[in-house]
């Protein structure tokens, strides 16, 4: 059973900057494809971004391109979600998620481990 923990939310000012974390106590990490979704309240869940396992391919959601950088540290089982010019509309729980393998999929159904989540709100 892969455990995920993340951490690094808060709250932050429009245009702010926030770096979140997610650690697993999975020993084969570098096997598991890593994401990161968001659900904000009475919204669907909203896919942010992908990594692949070696972290050489890094995919995201329309609405954070250009914004918000996803990387991993295979070394300390860690992936990272880089979030700069945040916007009110970016306030959600975030959860990190991951999936054996390479295959790309950016719909949370394919993943089948998740994180408890960590609130990141953007005040205007």
């Amino acid at each position: 059973q892969v455990q995920l923990v993340e951490s690094g939310g808060g709250l932050v000012q429009a245009g702010g900057s926030l770096r979140l974390s997610c650690a697993s106590t999975e020993g084969s990490f570098s096997a598991y494809r890593m994401a990161w979704f968001r659900q904000a309240p009475g919204k669907e869940r909203e896919f942010v971004a992908t990594i692949n396992p070696g972290g050489s391919g890094t995919v995201y959601g329309d609405s954070v391109k250009g914004r918000f950088s996803i990387s991993r540290d295979n070394a300390k089982s860690t992936v990272f979600l880089q979030m700069n010019g945040l916007k009110p509309e970016d306030t959600a729980v975030y959860s990190c998620a991951a999936r054996l393998g390479w295959a790309l999929t950016t719909f949370g159904a394919g993943y089948a481990y998740w994180g408890q989540g960590t609130q990141v709100t953007v005040s205007s």
